[in-house]
């Protein structure tokens, strides 16, 4: 886990003696790493396709790790008993044969990975291995990031390798080439681009061999040999959760179905009373053929508790609108960081993961994942924020800092009459916002507006504004501080074509500036360095 008590990075292992895992160095090369991170087991579906719960079973470094770098793998102790109680016996394992020749050049090998932090995975047959050497064997199975550390079968279904990477084309200098033949640029160009020729992985008997050759000295390391030695039984991989990104792996994908949407009642334009209707926003004239078109011709994604309207051109959210009973809520813990393509909304109109590789673009939530946490559906309305259409390019270093609690604060202060509260959210669009990999335009503003009714039975509104031009223009964190303003509705209706429909005394910042003019009411702004410094 980060120090914000969340998953950052999956990879693939497998149990190969009793309590020991194998994987490789390049996923967990510390035992300060390994001790933060957790092993999942029954990360799957069943035979009829429905997913299983899955266990998690803590990693115990101080009992055993090894690990090599130059053969890219390391093998660590696993707690005997999930966090729920599982007991880890229960899986079996798979024994590993030291012997050599298991596998010789233009047989086949099989794969079972969990590509890109997903479900587990198998790749069967068609597999070519195309090479022999004293370390490695390469092979032609379909892999994809999140499978380093998988185990590599033969026909005979023995483990004959550990997978660890890709390999790249190269020209006669030694340099990685691209798709289109040009040399690679690490940093600059993405890492999609590389031309691959084959897969990797280190043999069996050399990690055997290793281990004998360390066992000597190391007693962690004659440990582990004893319990490969000693393994027996079959166990599918297991999905490795660490605590700092992986290199090579990705986000995990996860799968909705139509069912799923069923009790999805979206945003409640009554929800703060009859006589305080809120609509949704209406949108500018010129934006209005903007608008991403539902599969079944709708415009709207209704979710628990909140709504989207989709921008087609910039594959992002034009705002969300939820509903927060501060009276309901409820702390559901933050499950793994799964995300998810909207089936409702053609994915083409939806910026998935690709935005998000290789850089420090996290995945901002707009929706805040606990403002739709109440009700009986609680969790369900959690999990239903972290589809791609809820989620907005911020960097990692704005992402990371809240908006001072806007919502927690109003739903408290003595202002708030009922603790309910209505929240839009969105980015700024500009014709001028910075172009990344040829098709994103990445937005430097964020805005919010929250409604309530006051203790005097009136409608108050207020607006905020944050940016991250800076940190843009070069993706690395600036020595400054990030900032939040407080700013009149009317000056989010003009930066984003949005009309909110409020009585023209519900903003406090216009009431400041009340007879000045809607131009000055417009550029009239608050520096918020605390909750207590919103006007309200």
């Amino acid at each position: 886990m980060n120090p914000f008590g969340r998953p950052e990075g999956y990879s693939t292992g497998f149990l190969v003696g009793p309590n020991l895992l194998l994987t490789n160095n390049h996923v967990l090369d510390t035992a300060e790493l390994a001790r933060k991170s957790f092993a999942e087991f029954e990360f799957e579906q069943d035979i009829n396709g429905r997913r299983k719960t899955s266990k998690s079973f803590d990693l115990r470094p101080d009992e055993v790790f090894v690990t090599d770098p130059d053969l890219d793998f390391t093998l660590v102790s696993v707690a005997p008993v999930a966090t729920e109680g599982t007991e880890l016996t229960e899986y079996g394992l798979l024994s590993l044969v030291e012997d050599t020749g298991k596998v010789l050049t233009g047989e086949y090998v099989s794969i079972i990975q969990h590509p890109e932090g997903g479900l587990k995975y198998c790749c069967l047959r068609e597999n070519e291995v195309v090479d022999l050497f004293d370390n490695w064997l390469h092979y032609l199975t379909d892999t994809q990031p999140g499978a380093s550390g998988s185990p590599v079968f033969n026909d005979q279904w023995l483990v004959v390798g550990l997978h660890h990477s890709g390999v790249p084309m190269k020209d006669a200098q030694g340099n990685i080439l691209k798709t289109d033949g040009q040399p690679y640029r690490k940093g600059i160009d993405n890492p999609t681009t590389i031309a691959w020729v084959a897969n990797e992985g280190v043999r069996i008997s050399r990690i055997f061999q290793a281990l004998e050759s360390r066992s000597e000295n190391e007693p962690m390391a004659a440990e582990a040999l004893r319990r490969l030695r000693n393994g027996t039984g079959p166990v599918g991989p297991a999905i490795i959760t660490a605590p700092e990104p992986i290199p090579g792996t990705a986000m995990e994908l996860g799968e909705l179905s139509a069912e799923h949407y069923r009790l999805a009642d979206g945003y409640n334009p009554d929800f703060l009373g009859s006589l305080h209707q809120l609509p949704l926003p209406k949108l500018a004239d010129n934006l209005q053929s903007k608008v991403a078109k539902l599969k079944d011709g709708g415009e709207i994604l209704t979710y628990l508790h909140f709504s989207i309207v989709m921008n087609a051109d910039r594959r992002l959210a034009f705002y969300t609108a939820a509903n927060i009973d501060g009276k309901k809520l409820k702390n559901i813990k933050r499950p793994r960081d799964k995300w998810y393509f909207d089936l409702r909304l053609d994915q083409k109109y939806q910026a998935g993961p690709k935005l998000y590789e290789g850089n420090p673009l996290d995945r901002g939530h707009l929706v805040r994942r606990l403002d739709p946490c109440w009700g009986p559906n609680a969790k369900d309305a959690g999990e239903d924020t972290f589809h791609f259409t809820n989620c907005s390019p911020q960097h990692e270093r704005l992402n990371q800092h809240d908006w001072l609690e806007v919502e927690d604060y109003i739903l408290k202060t003595a202002d708030n009459a009922n603790v309910q509260i209505s929240v839009f959210t969105g980015p700024v669009f500009r014709e001028d916002d910075m172009i990344y990999r040829n098709e994103y335009l990445l937005p430097a503003d964020f805005w919010k507006v929250v409604a309530f009714v006051n203790k005097n039975g009136k409608l108050s509104a207020t607006a905020y504004l944050r940016t991250q031009k800076n940190y843009l223009e070069s993706m690395e964190f600036f020595d400054d501080e990030f900032k939040t303003w407080q700013v009149p509705v009317a000056q989010v209706e003009a930066l984003t074509g949005l009309s909110f429909g409020l009585p023209t005394d519900a903003d406090p910042m216009a009431r400041a500036a009340a007879g000045k003019g809607l131009e000055s009411q417009r550029s009239n702004i608050r520096r918020i360095r605390s909750a207590a410094d919103i006007m309200l």
